[in-house]
């Protein structure tokens, strides 16, 4: 018999390969995948509103700032310091650990976490004065931009270990 003449088709290949279904190994990784991304989120999301009261307290820093600059007036600005340090530790802190200190108390725990006694100074120590001071007494004493940068160093750096 002639081997031209014999009755073969030719090769029948199978098909490729697929990528779908996708291996089981393929959806470990993919669930592994989605499972730290979504911590990621969770954890960016979580400093995002232990941030918020920090947030809210520079914008408030600069309004006083602001209003500061236009009216002069030391006295308004001791006490909306004094009021917005308060405030902003009392977010961070436990009640009863900062709400009754009054003081050489309350500027030490002020300085506590700084890196420098920023309330130890002239600057800082003017945050207890300021606000009880004669309206229309002499003002040349008292270092504003010392004290602003207090405040400010304060509510930037975080209380404690946290964050």
């Amino acid at each position: 018999m002639d081997p031209t003449e014999l009755p073969l088709r030719p090769l029948h290949l199978p098909d490729p390969i697929g990528w779908w279904p996708l291996a089981p190994g393929w959806w470990f990784v993919i669930a592994l995948l989605l499972a730290g991304i979504g911590w990621l989120v969770l954890r960016a999301w979580r400093k995002y509103q232990f941030l918020a009261p920090q947030r809210y307290a520079m914008r408030t820093l600069a309004e006083v700032e602001s209003d500061y600059l236009t009216r002069r007036d030391p006295l308004m600005l001791g006490r909306q310091l004094s009021e917005l340090l308060r405030r902003s530790m009392l977010a961070y802190a436990p009640r009863h650990e900062v709400a009754g200190l009054t003081g050489d108390a309350w500027l030490e725990w002020l300085d506590r976490d700084l890196p420098v006694p920023y309330f130890h100074t002239e600057g800082g120590k003017s945050l207890l004065q300021l606000p009880y001071r004669d309206p229309n007494g002499d003002f040349s004493d008292v270092d504003v931009n010392a004290l602003l940068a207090a405040v400010r160093m304060r509510l930037v750096t975080p209380v404690g270990s946290a964050v």
